[in-house]
């Protein structure tokens, strides 16, 4: 069996929101969900928490992760580089106990959210791959690298990318596309941490992922906690049809909708996650037209999930209600921001 070992580098101090590895989120420290993640892994076979804190050890421990060792000091710090954190941890473990993964998996504390399954595809990258160091998660950039400069003290700038000349002055659509890191899961072989003293060493694998969750503001923190809650299930969401799932139709001639797709595609995550989803509209309130027959009919044809329909909602200029979610920050958790 190989040996896979994830390490949850969890440091005291924070200074964008403050101890925020063990921060409660929906009722539980943030780097416990870092913890379930390795034991729901079908490859992890050891998880060992790096930190500096008694405190955070002993809620490691808690939950479940082994805890041999606190983190000396000089590898706590805002400057600190993984390297350092990791070779520490590795070395630790072979003089002590002779132990030398095969593979090692980076679980940041600040990643709440993440799919199993790319654990798992991660580290089967890795051992599929020979002649690789190591695996990387990535994501596609929303800035354009190629129209990014560097500027000097004399006040003069130079393009950050120069594989394609003047590469500036092009369509974004003609630029090749660019991936970030997005630090969500990084696999390396243990002999490429401690041998080549590197995360990555020389042959890097990408990874991509559609989604990010990483937290480092107040906001993200806040959005994270949302999501976590609408994932869990058993939550009762009520949509309105138009204006929401249906662009508006001006004219009030509904069997002339068009769906609003990605909304209709939040909704239906939602409804897979457990929850329940009622639909209340105000079709017809106005006229007295029947409309159910049709909006029945729409939402087989775009592919709706939902748990019952009603007629009869008040047509009102403005609705306000205390549990609303706003329909922009609902898209974005859905979209994984």
């Amino acid at each position: 069996m190989k040996k896979v070992l994830a390490v949850i580098p969890a440091r005291s101090g924070s200074k964008s929101v403050p101890h925020k590895n063990i921060r409660l989120m929906n009722g539980k420290p943030m780097l416990a969900y870092s913890i379930e993640h390795g034991k729901q892994s079908k490859y992890i076979n050891r998880i060992i928490l790096s930190t500096d804190s008694e405190k955070y050890a002993e809620i490691g421990r808690e939950y479940g992760c082994e805890v041999p060792f606190l983190r000396p000091a000089e590898y706590a710090t805002d400057t600190s580089l993984d390297i350092d954190v990791f070779y520490h941890c590795l070395r630790y473990l072979e003089e002590t106990e002779g132990y030398i993964p095969d593979a090692v998996v980076q679980l940041r504390p600040t990643y709440p959210i993440r799919n199993v399954g790319d654990i798992d595809a991660m580290v089967e990258l890795l051992f599929n791959s020979p002649e690789a160091d190591s695996v990387r998660s990535i994501a596609p950039a929303k800035e354009i690298a190629y129209k990014m400069w560097r500027k000097g003290e004399d006040g003069k700038i130079t393009p950050l990318l120069t594989d394609i000349p003047e590469a500036y002055n092009y369509p974004r659509q003609e630029l090749p596309e660019i991936y970030y890191q997005n630090a969500c899961i990084d696999v390396a072989r243990g002999r490429t941490i401690l041998e080549q003293h590197s995360m990555s060493g020389k042959t890097i694998l990408g990874y991509e992922m559609s989604k990010n969750f990483d937290i480092d503001t107040e906001e993200e923190f806040q959005r994270a906690e949302q999501y976590l809650k609408l994932s869990m299930g058993s939550k009762r969401f009520v949509f309105d049809i138009d204006g929401v799932i249906a662009k508006l139709e001006p004219g009030l001639d509904y069997a002339k909708s068009e769906p609003n797709e990605a909304m209709i595609k939040a909704i239906n995550q939602l409804y897979n996650m457990g929850n329940e989803i009622i639909i209340f509209t105000a079709r017809g309130y106005v006229t007295g037209k029947d409309w159910e027959q049709v909006t029945k009919s729409q939402f087989e044809q775009w592919g709706l999930k939902y748990h019952e329909l009603h007629f009869g909602k008040p047509n009102a200029d403005y609705y306000i209600d205390d549990k609303m979610l706003d329909m922009k920050l609902l898209l974005e958790l859905m979209e994984g921001w």
